[in-house]
């Protein structure tokens, strides 16, 4: 009896799913914004997140900045709220607004108990902001003064030195190589931000993604209110990427004691074909802490660096493949060479089968971490709508990364990384 009982239990395990996917409901509102819904009716909280096609690589020629103080401006005033009374009315309901802007778009976030009356007020004051900022003149001055202060203060940091001058080489010519500069902050007007404000923030450039406490018929409901007051606009037009940058190092100076270096170059875009091969490849060069290579080497037999990483970050069009460390300027030199030439070798030979069993071990058996709390699920909700993934990308996950092979990483790192095209910068080396 006892061993039919195991028999029936081990079957019925083995027939239930390695991972209960997370459905994700899409449609297009009459105003043309995408939508991503998952009901998650565990909680009594309801996210939002609103992204548009308005990140930094939109920022107009001479006006480098822009996408990120509109972004910042956006959220301090709306309608007939000032910035202090938005505040007031989200803490009296327990809800908060979150968001900013990268490379690719800007975001607005909110998050609220799924009761209807406090939910209906957070709601509220996401339509406002979206549909109806303020721009006041006195909060556009303040936040473009307290944006120059902060990125002086980078300026003088070697981390910030070696990251800008990595993106301007990767990307010369290119938008994602564009930097904000004091000068270039200093001379943005208001009339700039409303202008950005008024091209991108259009329904047509939206994509919305809602998660938790609430039906689809409400989730409908809501996304046509969050855009009613937008025009449809249009999709901006993507510009055209270089071809890859020429080899190169550059050196520059600064007094610190500790050598600050990046390695790589324009990679892949999301969705690439070859994102799992390269993705599941890196966690063994550099991506997978202790037990990759890099760290193996660089640190535990060299001692060259406390912490050395690689990864590959995706964008709209081509993101960085990166290597990054930091060693005492003296040996900076042989530090690099090791770590070129783990990576050539990498190229050549892919990981081992040991290599790769590993990393697929680590990444399938974390993967429901990546999704264990509404927060998250959003998060990846909405890279899934901005950037047009399968529907179905969190239910494949596990499954694509497990198929992957040591060829696919090899021939995949072939294809996308080159050692004649790999861009260098090094700050305090000697």
């Amino acid at each position: 009896m006892i061993f039919r009982t195991a028999i029936f239990l081990l079957t019925a395990l083995l027939a239930l799913p390695a991972f209960c996917g997370v459905r994700i409901d899409h449609w297009v509102t009459s105003a043309g914004a995408r939508v991503y819904y998952v009901d998650s009716q565990a909680l009594p909280i309801l996210d939002v997140q609103i992204d548009f096609a308005a990140g930094a690589m939109f920022d107009p020629p001479g006006k480098s900045g822009l996408a990120g103080l509109t972004r910042s401006v956006l959220e301090l005033g709306a309608g007939r709220l000032d910035e202090n009374a938005i505040a007031d009315r989200l803490a009296d309901v327990g809800a908060r607004l979150g968001g900013g802007a990268d490379s690719d778009r800007a975001s607005v976030s909110l998050r609220t108990l799924a009761e209807s009356e406090k939910q209906e007020a957070a709601l509220q004051i996401l339509r406002s902001i979206l549909q109806t900022p303020r721009f006041d003149a006195a909060v556009f001055e303040r936040e473009k003064t307290r944006s120059i202060a902060g990125l002086k203060e980078a300026l003088t940091r070697p981390q910030g030195l070696a990251s800008r001058a990595f993106w301007q080489a990767m990307y010369p010519g290119h938008p994602y190589g564009r930097q904000a500069t004091p000068e270039s902050l200093d001379a943005l007007k208001l009339a700039d931000a409303r202008a950005f404000w008024q091209r991108y923030y259009v329904a047509r450039n939206a994509s919305i993604t809602i998660v938790g406490k609430i039906s689809r018929t409400e989730a409908e409901k809501l996304a046509e209110k969050l855009m009613a007051g937008l025009p449809a606009g249009s999709v901006p037009e993507l510009p055209a990427l270089p071809t890859r940058p020429a080899g190169s190092i550059q050196k520059i100076v600064h007094p610190a004691s500790q050598s600050h270096i990046h390695i790589g170059m324009p990679a892949i875009e999301r969705g690439h074909p070859d994102y799992f091969p390269l993705f599941v490849g890196n966690y063994s060069l550099g991506g997978g802490g202790f037990v990759s290579r890099l760290m193996k080497e660089v640190r535990d037999k060299r001692g060259f660096a406390y912490s050395v990483y690689s990864y590959f970050a995706p964008l709209k069009q081509a993101g960085p493949f990166q290597i990054g460390l930091q060693t005492k300027r003296a040996q900076a030199g042989e530090a690099l060479a090791v770590a070129r030439a783990l990576l050539e070798e990498f190229i050549r030979s892919g990981p081992t089968e040991e290599e790769l069993a590993a990393a697929k071990a680590n990444l399938t058996g974390s993967f429901p971490l990546r999704i264990d709390s509404n927060q998250k699920i959003l998060e990846n909700v909405a890279n899934i709508g901005f950037y047009g993934l399968p529907l179905d990308y969190l239910d494949t996950y596990q499954q694509k990364v497990s198929a992957v092979t040591a060829e696919q990483v090899r021939q995949a790192f072939v294809r996308h990384v080159s050692p004649e095209h790999l861009v260098t910068v090094m700050v305090a080396a000697d």
